[in-house]
């Protein structure tokens, strides 16, 4: 912790001893040690107090950050869910509007392939008279 070697602690039991005096000096002594130990106690208690709540904060952010993940998991996976719902009703869209062509499709073949009486009469009938009328924009 401090660097203090053997010459300062020399230096610091002389002036003890001519500033304290022989017969106090070895009842301060103890006193001193006594109040050093505790105060690496109370640091060492401290620094072990802070550590577990570090600990502790590392514990409950990496809890928060399962849960979330697990949210986000869950979101996921509901979002999936909507898409593959979605998908398959546009499917159904397709198919239906697939089977509309194809029905139109089916009824157009039909009526060519049957054509009416009256249509062919009045189609040539409708040619022949179109070119004698005038065009009333020119």
């Amino acid at each position: 912790m401090f660097d203090i070697g053997f010459a300062e602690l020399l230096v610091i039991g002389v002036l003890g001893l001519l500033v304290i005096g022989p017969e106090r000096l070895p009842g301060t002594v103890r006193t001193v040690a006594l109040w050093i130990g505790r105060l690496r106690r109370s640091f060492s208690d401290i620094r072990s107090e802070i550590e577990r709540e570090v600990g502790a904060d590392e514990i409950r952010r990496q809890l928060h950050n399962e849960s979330v993940l697990a949210s986000l998991k869950e979101s996921k996976d509901q979002l999936n869910k909507e898409m593959n719902k979605a998908g398959e009703g546009l499917r159904d869209i397709e198919n239906s509007i697939a089977q509309k062509q194809d029905t139109a499709t089916d009824e157009k073949l039909e009526s060519k392939n049957t054509p009416d009486t009256e249509e062919q009469s009045l189609a040539p009938a409708a040619n022949e008279q179109a070119p004698n009328k005038q065009d009333p924009t020119s």
